[in-house]
């Protein structure tokens, strides 16, 4: 590979890791081009891009990103690393990874490292909590049902409680009559 295609690799990187808040690194050492052919298709399918790529060009093109990306340096981005890409939901990937294990029996890629908007993850160990990581319209959501849920509870109340007191009326003014 020429010292020009590097670069245009690189500049490729960066504008990816620029475009997208969520990316994954994985280890993809050992994986048989049958597997790696199932999982682009399945990342394809839920759209997340995955890409095979040597380390040194991710480091470099992760130095001129926003952000400290250094401690992947020594984790993260050791053997035969893949990127993960996808701007909708950062659990995605994840989940993706998981499925993918289930599937295959444990078969890689694993977690090596994980950027949720900008925030670090390293190793495996954080492959569950990641992948039960809410979407911001997921969080939209359960807030809007809360805010919503106290003045559903206040109009219950006062329907079932109406019904109740005109029910007492009605049962007091049969006695009476």
């Amino acid at each position: 590979m020429t010292r020009e295609e590097k670069a245009l690799i690189i500049d490729e990187l960066k504008e990816k890791f620029n475009a997208n808040m969520f990316f994954y690194i994985t280890d993809a050492s050992g994986m048989s081009v049958a597997n790696v052919n199932k999982f682009r298709r399945l990342c394809f399918e839920k759209g997340v891009e995955y890409k095979v790529l040597k380390n040194t060009l991710i480091r470099k093109a992760l130095e001129d990103v926003d952000g400290d990306y250094s401690p992947l340096n020594n984790t993260a981005l050791k053997g035969f690393s893949g990127v993960m890409f996808t701007n909708e939901a950062g659990k995605v990937p994840a989940m993706l990874l998981k499925e993918f294990h289930k599937a295959t029996k444990g078969a890689k890629p694993t977690l090596k490292g994980a950027s949720i908007d900008k925030s670090l993850f390293i190793g495996i160990e954080n492959l569950d909590m990641l992948s039960s990581i809410k979407s911001k319209d997921e969080l939209v959501g359960e807030i809007i049902g809360l805010l919503q849920s106290p003045a559903k509870n206040v109009i219950s109340a006062l329907k079932s409680s109406g019904n109740k007191v005109a029910g007492i009326l009605k049962t007091l003014s049969e006695r009476e009559g």
